[in-house]
């Protein structure tokens, strides 16, 4: 019985060992989530042209892992007005930082200034369970 009892607790403490290394291991991805208002001036074209822009950013910066983007359609109107999430994904906080002053990320934002009233945004690393 001790003999069992000290292998079943050997085996458990070799997994725990081992998931803990994994966990160590793994990469952190980093999230930048940009939130915009736009302007009650700004035309539908106009926007959709900050849409596509947006888009063309993934593909052509190589620090942008992934990209995804939609339209808030919460019910719970806590959304101060903002109707449009962009939600991107680095491999570190220096691709994020690389993203930021790319060439292509700042002729972007000159689209912005004469439709968008407001940028929400944050970064995080996902934790994921």
């Amino acid at each position: 019985m001790k003999k069992v009892l000290f292998i079943i607790a050997l085996s458990l403490f070799t997994l725990n060992q081992s998931q803990a290394q994994t966990s160590k291991t793994m990469k952190q991805e980093l999230k930048h989530v940009v939130f915009f208002k736009f302007k009650p001036t700004s035309s539908k074209a106009s926007i959709d042209a900050v849409v596509k822009a947006f888009n063309n950013l993934y593909g052509t910066i190589p620090q942008v892992k992934n990209f995804e983007w939609g339209l808030n359609i919460s019910t719970e109107q806590l959304d101060q007005g903002f109707t449009h999430c962009f939600s991107l994904t680095f491999s570190s906080a220096k691709d994020l930082a690389a993203y930021q002053i790319h060439p292509a990320h700042s002729a972007f934002k000159t689209l912005l200034p004469p439709i968008m009233e407001k940028a929400f945004v944050v970064d995080y690393f996902a934790t994921a369970k």
